[in-house]
């Protein structure tokens, strides 16, 4: 049975105006580091405005940022604790 023993919090902010969105996503890990990460969406002048679509698209960047960074943050503990390079870990 798994058990669990640590949750993290991923916290999205968004700035806006009528062209663009830009997201913030930030986690704070255990160990007190924070990992941050940005996206970014652009609406096309003929397009209707639809803030939603603008926080989802840019939203959706910033959380792959910060997944590749957080996947990368592992490779480097990993390769660290065990003094060799190890596989790549794939998304």
């Amino acid at each position: 049975m798994m058990h669990t023993t640590v949750g993290w919090h991923v916290e999205l902010e968004f700035m806006e105006d009528d062209q663009h969105t830009r997201a913030v996503a930030m986690v704070r890990l255990p160990d007190g580091a924070e990992v941050r990460a940005h996206g970014h969406a652009s609406r096309h002048r003929a397009d209707a405005g639809q803030p939603r679509v603008g926080e989802e698209v840019a939203g959706a960047r910033a959380l792959n940022e910060l997944a590749m960074q957080l996947l990368t943050k592992a490779h480097e503990e990993i390769d660290a604790a065990s003094g060799r390079t190890s596989h790549p870990i794939h998304v």
